[in-house]
């Protein structure tokens, strides 16, 4: 296993003097740099699992009360990945307006947008009232939530690699991907408690609207503890030492365009089982109504905190083993988890809370070393932008399309659709991890 998935304790690439002159001229603190990282990527996840969840338990019946609950599901999941389709168009778009204006222009427009849009979705009116009009304008603010999630990169996790010691790298990679669980466990959190106290009428009236609310104040938090980071001047110098800047979308493409794809896939198996262990039980479960929606929302509250314990037992691996090595492991892992998937979420009760919480410690442990272990091939001048379009790619092909892929399929031909799901993600994962070691190699 190594000898395939061995981590290079340097980024290629990086001659000895720029090795040198990143670490002589590290003055930002790791631990505050990651502070900033979670604090903002938090709120971001929080928007976005405040969608998902409604996918499932409010969106068929407002929006779409013409068709089956299956259906509602279905196309309610469709518009749910549009902001993975518009995630990279806003990254190359923002990324134009940094170079004319500033980081911290840039961050603040993306950031009131994402807030806006989320907002502005608990005031739509409900297909009965305005009709198609409430789908559109549902969907409208979807890919504009794609659009300004895309647009609030502010390279806050390469600044954070750059700025570690070589030994701890896996340590300070898995701290920016806290942020992922912790948002899906306060949206699901939230949920429960609103879902649980309210009645049906109330909740589907008005309960559902209040968490789409509390995305704008969030984000505006989360707006002013990044702000207080990235305009710094110390923080800029830092940016600019580590020639930490956008660049263009072609110049970025022509000069190493294939590390944007092969990190993507690298990270895929992680990806695909992120929403397959998070949104997608919700909607299978409810559909077959083998447990409550309160009893499922639990469980997943229970799961995001082993999922935060996965990533945070992965820094502490990938800094024993390595980064790849460690993600190619715990794609192994999902391997194997994803041949019972179709026993464990078909069965009992105690089989599906076994599939989630099963689930969520091995995507801890996945996607902890998911950003990083690849785009720390890319160039410093060009990671910036690199580094972004990475991530972007990894969840439109990994996760984007999960929840629709997995609940249509599995609806026709059985859970085994679930299974070939994640197998093709381990796959993906495996193949590109194998090819980075041979191009590693030979550079």
């Amino acid at each position: 296993m190594s000898s395939t998935f061995q981590d290079q304790r340097e980024p290629a690439g990086f001659s000895p003097e720029d090795i040198g002159r990143i670490h002589a001229h590290a003055k930002l603190a790791p631990g505050e740099i990651a502070v900033g990282v979670i604090v903002g990527r938090t709120s971001e996840y929080f928007d976005f699992f405040v969608f998902g969840i409604a996918c499932v338990l409010v969106f068929p019946t407002v929006f779409f009360p013409f068709e089956s609950r299956l259906d509602g599901m279905l196309l309610s999941f469709a518009i749910f990945s549009l902001a993975f389709i518009a995630r990279p168009i806003g990254t190359t778009l923002f990324m134009g307006f940094q170079r004319r204006w500033s980081r911290g222009t840039k961050l603040t427009i993306a950031l009131f947008l994402l807030g806006s849009t989320t907002a502005g979705m608990a005031f739509l009116p409900s297909y009965t009232i305005i009709g198609g009009w409430a789908i559109g304008l549902l969907t409208l603010f979807r890919f504009l939530q794609g659009i300004a999630l895309g647009g609030s990169w502010d390279g806050l996790p390469s600044l954070l690699a750059l700025n570690t010691p070589p030994e701890r790298r896996g340590w300070y990679s898995m701290l920016g991907q806290l942020s992922a669980p912790i948002g899906f466990m306060i949206a699901s959190a939230l949920f429960l408690f609103l879902h649980a106290e309210l009645s049906t009428d109330d909740f589907m009236d008005w309960g559902w609207r209040y968490p789409f609310y509390v995305a704008f104040a969030i984000n505006v938090v989360a707006l002013f503890a990044r702000l207080r980071l990235v305009v710094t001047e110390e923080y800029t110098r830092a940016m600019e030492e580590r020639e930490l800047a956008p660049i263009g979308l072609f110049d970025m493409l022509r000069r190493q365009g294939y590390n944007i794809f092969l990190g993507a896939f690298a990270s895929l198996a992680s990806y695909a089982l992120f929403h397959l262990v998070s949104i997608f039980p919700l909607s299978w479960i409810t559909l077959g109504t083998t447990q409550s929606i309160n009893a499922v929302l639990t469980v997943q509250v229970i799961g995001a905190l082993v999922g935060i314990m996965g990533v945070i037992a992965s820094g502490l691996i990938a800094d024993r083993i390595g980064r790849r090595t460690t993600l190619g492991t715990a794609a192994i892992l999902i391997g194997i988890f994803a041949l019972f998937a179709p026993w464990l979420l078909g069965g009992g009760q105690a089989a599906q809370d076994a599939f989630i919480l099963i689930g969520f410690g091995l995507l801890g442990l996945s996607y902890g070393q998911a950003a990083g272990s690849v785009t720390s091939n890319f160039e410093i001048r060009l990671r910036y932008t690199g580094a972004a379009l990475t991530s972007d790619f990894a969840w439109l092909i990994g996760a984007g399309f999960a929840p629709l892929v997995a609940l249509g399929l599995s609806a026709r031909f059985g859970l085994v659709a679930v299974s070939v799901y994640l197998l093709s993600g381990v796959a993906c994962t495996l193949i590109a991890l194998r090819v980075n070691r041979a191009l590693a190699e030979r550079e």
